[in-house]
This record gives structure tokens, C-alpha cells and sequence, in this order.
């Protein structure tokens, strides 16, 4: 999360994926490209998971990532949570969009078997029948027209962008933890105290340093104190000629 190049490069890819996902899922409800009665569209379709799931919660840690400063990000690593919480929602959002992709994909379509009812013609299928495997079983869904192929190609997109947004987003969420767990919390435009580190070091033996990090010049207090002095004296010749222009006055 604190390199600010590869957050908005991850931030970018996460907002691209969840507008297509946004897409695809209202692809779902024009099968064919027909506009037909909610009653007649996938019941898999109304939950949503590339609306909400994989378009909306993963939006918001993609702007955050592409909005936030890799430098104030690693100043601040006290405050990482946050992006660590957005991260956490966009991972649930795309696991919920894999869950009903894959629900979508082995229950298949909604569609007209011939007899002017709408059913599932292939929900009870086993995993080996079922019709992802087998082709010519597409036919018995014969309105709307290439449902199968529509639902299977969108489905899968919206699987595949699952997918990725996961992996994306939990590795925010794993970078974060880190970040705050096992960096060092230093503000922006403060020092480390090399001088308790040195102080601290195992053994006693390390040499104390001041507040810079720099080591004491010898003979630099020396200098500091005779600074100190030589102002003193001037500030006391000072006082000195002052006393004697108002004696002056006072006998004029």
C-alpha cells in the first residue's frame, strides 16, 4: 500500500474490472439483446453480484487507492485500518461475486423448453451431465434465442473478474496488515531518536548520539559554553556604556 505507483496502478485495473462487471450484469437482464418480463429473467441475476458485489464495494477501495499518496500512506502507518477495512469489503464483494457466477453457471438459464412455460431445464443436472459439457443440450432452450451461450459467456466474465478483484484486494489487505504491524510508525517530517536507539543497544556499549543522528564534535560544548560567554561580556560592556550616557545627561 506505500508504494504510490503500484496503488494507483491497482487502483486503476480494480475500477476497470468493476465497471465491467457493472456491464455484464446489465447484459444478464437483455438476453439476446430482447427486453423481456422480470418474471422471465434469471433468478440468479437479481442479486446483484455484479452491481453490488464486484462493481460498487470494490469501486471504493479502487478510488481510494488511486486517491491516496504513497508517502502520506507510509508517514502514517498508525492510520493504515481504514484502507485496510476498504480493501476487506472490496475482497467480500468479489468473493459474493464469484459465488453466484458459479451458481449462475451450473443452474443455467431461465428459458422456454418449447411448451410456452419458462423452467431450468438444467438445474438438477450432476456435475457430469451437465450442460456446460454437453453442447447439443443447449437446444432445448429455444427462446429467447442463444440464451445458453448468454448466460454461460456472461457468467464466466463475471466469474473471471471475481476472481481477480480477490486476489487484488486481498493482497491490499495482506500489504496493509503488514504495514501496520510490522513497520515503524514515524510521522511525516519527524526525526528518529537515533540517540535512545543507540542507548538501547543490547550490551550497553553503543555510543549515545544527538537528536540528528550526527555524533558530538569533541571540544563542542567547549566552543558552545565560550559562545555563551563572549555574548555575556558584550551584553555587560553594553550596560556599561548606557549607565555612563545617562550619568552624563543627568550632570548636563
Amino acid at each position: 500500500m506505500c508504494s504510490e505507483t503500484g496503488s494507483r496502478c491497482t487502483g486503476m485495473l480494480l475500477l476497470a474490472l468493476a465497471t465491467a462487471a457493472i456491464i455484464a450484469n446489465l447484459l444478464l437482464y437483455f438476453p439476446n439483446g430482447q427486453v423481456l418480463e422480470p418474471a422471465k429473467i434469471t433468478d440468479l441475476v437479481w442479486f446483484f453480484h455484479g452491481f453490488l458485489g464486484a462493481g460498487l464495494l470494490v469501486m471504493v477501495p479502487a478510488l481510494m487507492l488511486l486517491r491516496g499518496d504513497g508517502e502520506g500512506c507510509c508517514a502514517y502507518r498508525c492510520g493504515m485500518l481504514f484502507p485496510v477495512l476498504l480493501a476487506t469489503q472490496g475482497t467480500a464483494g468479489a468473493l459474493y461475486c464469484v459465488v453466484i457466477s458459479s451458481l449462475g453457471l451450473l443452474s443455467g438459464p431461465f428459458c422456454d423448453t418449447g411448451n410456452g412455460n419458462y423452467t431450468y431445464p438444467f438445474r438438477n443436472n450432476t456435475l457430469e451431465d451437465s450442460y456446460l459439457f454437453n453442447q447439443p443440450t443447449w437446444a432445448a432452450c429455444q427462446e429467447p434465442e442463444q440464451i445458453v451461450l448468454w448466460n454461460v459467456v456472461l457468467f464466466s466474465i463475471l466469474l473471471g473478474i471475481g476472481v481477480v478483484e480477490a486476489v487484488l484486494c486481498l493482497s491490499q489487505v495482506i500489504s496493509g496488515l503488514c504495514d501496520i504491524f510490522c513497520g515503524t510508525c514515524v510521522r511525516k517530517g519527524q526525526t528518529p531518536n537515533y540517540k535512545h536507539l543507540a542507548a538501547n543497544k543490547v550490551g550497553g556499549g553503543g555510543a549515545e548520539l544527538p537528536w540528528g543522528g550526527a555524533p558530538a564534535r569533541k571540544g563542542g560544548r567547549a566552543k558552545r559554553t565560550r559562545s555563551i560567554k563572549g555574548f555575556g561580556d558584550r551584553e555587560e560592556r553594553h550596560q556599561r556604556l548606557k549607565r555612563g550616557a545617562d550619568h552624563k545627561m543627568i550632570h548636563d
